[in-house]
């Protein structure tokens, strides 16, 4: 990423951050500008030749920590922290399922493909499985969109700025997640097609039918066009007992 602009945006979408993790350092450009707002930022970068380029260019910044390794190694760090990184197209699922394996992460702010981003955070106007599945825990947000102009070498497709961010109160109880993930996953079967069609196959229909009309979703609604939200109201319904509070 060499736009200026560009990396101005990101940092503004990541935020101040007390320390950050940045996968994939490079030739330094975002790391310098966290470091303008952030107290600590530890790049990584695998390529020898980069990582020795970007020690050489930060030595000085006491701010900045560069490791000559791969992110997907790192050790989670016990204080919280965040992501931030224009990461490589080919492994953004392996870094996004890094960060949402870390018990200590406050958020992720990450320049994906422009596809990925769409598709995780809605915009589409469907929803993926992750997002459906992390919902209670995970808010996923699009926060603006990147041109390919702004990177050297121009690439074929155009990025977008995907923001992560843990909830400070989960919105199931912990004793729940694992029954609403199943939920989740069932209904992203597919089995009857639609999802109320799907969950008749389990539920009584009359119950299914209630928790719809409660969850505002129109019968024959395919799985993938329920926003989140929306399949957290249809299990609160199917599975009273396991919301929080009760």
């Amino acid at each position: 990423m060499v736009d200026p602009d560009a990396v101005n945006r990101v940092v503004e979408a990541a935020g101040p951050h007390g320390l950050v993790l940045e996968p994939g350092g490079g030739e330094g450009v975002l790391t310098l500008a966290l470091a303008g707002t952030c107290k600590e930022v530890i790049t990584y970068e695998i390529d020898p030749r980069l990582a020795g380029r970007l020690a050489s260019r930060t030595r000085g910044e006491g701010r900045i920590t560069v490791v000559r390794g791969d992110f997907l190694g790192a050790r989670v760090p016990r204080e919280p922290f965040a992501v931030v990184g224009n990461v490589p197209y080919a492994i953004t699922s392996k870094i996004v399922s890094w960060c949402l394996g870390a018990p200590s992460l406050t958020s992720a702010t990450l320049v994906t493909q422009l596809e990925y981003a769409r598709k995780r955070t809605g915009d589409f106007g469907r929803w993926s499985l992750l997002t459906v599945l992390t919902w209670p825990e995970y808010s996923w947000e699009l926060l603006g969109r990147v041109g390919r102009e702004s990177f050297r070498p121009v690439p074929a497709v155009d990025s977008a700025i995907v923001g992560i961010g843990r909830r400070p109160v989960a919105l199931l109880a912990e004793e729940s997640l694992a029954d609403y993930r199943a939920f989740v996953e069932y209904g992203f079967a597919g089995l009857g097609g639609s999802l109320d069609a799907s969950l008749r196959m389990r539920y009584p229909a009359r119950e299914v039918g209630a928790a719809f009309e409660a969850a505002q979703v129109r019968p024959g609604t395919v799985m993938a066009s329920v926003h989140p939200g929306q399949w957290l109201a249809l299990f609160d319904r199917l599975h009273p007992a396991e919301r929080p509070g009760r």
